[in-house]
């Protein structure tokens, strides 16, 4: 089947490569246009525009498939199957009506749960145990399409935004190659799903990346573990700066302290009193500076016991 490839992040690189591996005919690659990024804004390409330009295929960058905008480079494509995976924009009834074998979209999430932009994440951030992907028939819903096949994966206790992506963008190839042999094989069985079990995964917010230690610890920890590596779960100092942690765990020690009080300050850690429990700091990033360890914001005075993390009159 001639392939037309719709992505764009790193998620996406792993289920394009995968095709290419296995000899899948690829013809295009359609991609997100350049990104400004860094200090410089220099102009960055999409993960995926970089892999199909090493790899010699014709790449595309709309900055817009509304109004048949792409109907003129589709028709000249000609595809028969058109594969999506976190492509980032919504596709239009004439780029899904137009493939002989339709659109196959692959959803960072077990379907109906965390459909959206954000599934991954979210899934940490709820505390779940387990989560996986699923191969859809794309529909003009958000995320509503029949459901394929999936694969499930757990998330361990020490899991971040980081490795849940990774281990997903696996799954994710897995299981398109799989969806792919099947729909040659015309061995594929559409499943509706129960909108009655649907839950929204929507886009992270800057608002909500803020931590609340009048929270339970352990809420505290999934949340800073789904943000993690970015855009990362954010507190502030006595001095009114942004503290972004990167890394911390739980633990169940009850206290009597105001939430946000720093309780211990050493090398194995910065415990900070919650709701319940306590929260202990293993690195986080100061503002203005880099990524520094418990002991290095100890010694570097960023942090001391008797601090109160997270005062509401601290600018932001």
């Amino acid at each position: 089947m001639k392939i037309l490839f719709m992505g764009t992040p790193d998620f996406a690189l792993f289920s394009l490569r995968a095709l290419c591996d296995a000899g899948e005919n690829v013809a295009a690659v359609v991609t997100q246009t350049d990104k400004p990024k860094g200090r410089g804004m220099a102009l960055t390409p999409p993960p995926v525009k970089v892999y199909a330009a090493e790899k010699g295929i014709p790449v595309y960058q709309p900055k817009t498939l509304k109004d048949g905008a792409f109907a003129d480079e589709l028709k000249a494509i000609d595809p028969e199957l058109i594969v999506v995976v976190a492509f980032g924009k919504i596709l239009p009834k004439y780029v899904l009506d137009y493939p002989k074998y339709g659109c196959i979209n692959i959803h960072g999430s077990l379907l109906p749960k965390y459909r959206g932009a954000a599934p991954m994440q979210r899934a940490i951030m709820d505390g779940e145990a387990v989560t996986g992907v699923t191969s859809m028939v794309m529909a003009e819903g958000l995320d509503t399409g029949d459901m394929l096949l999936t694969e499930t994966v757990e998330i361990a206790p020490d899991d971040n935004f980081e490795s849940v992506h990774d281990k997903l963008g696996e799954a994710g190839a897995r299981v398109l190659l799989r969806t792919v042999d099947a729909l040659r094989r015309g061995d594929l069985h559409p499943v509706k799903q129960n909108d009655a079990e649907a839950t929204y995964a929507a886009k992270i917010e800057k608002a909500e990346c803020r931590l609340d230690f009048s929270d339970d610890a352990k809420r505290l920890h999934d949340k800073i573990r789904g943000l993690s590596p970015f855009p990362l779960g954010y507190t502030t100092l006595p001095s009114g700066k942004l503290l972004k942690i990167l890394r911390a765990h739980p633990t169940e020690e009850s206290t009597d302290a105001a939430a946000g009080s720093v309780l211990a300050a050493d090398k194995s850690g910065i415990k900070v009193a919650c709701g319940k429990g306590c929260l202990v700091i293993e690195t986080a990033t100061p503002e203005g500076k880099k990524a520094q360890s418990a002991a290095d914001l100890v010694n570097g005075r960023q942090i001391a016991v008797g601090d109160l993390l997270g005062s509401p009159n601290a600018k932001e």
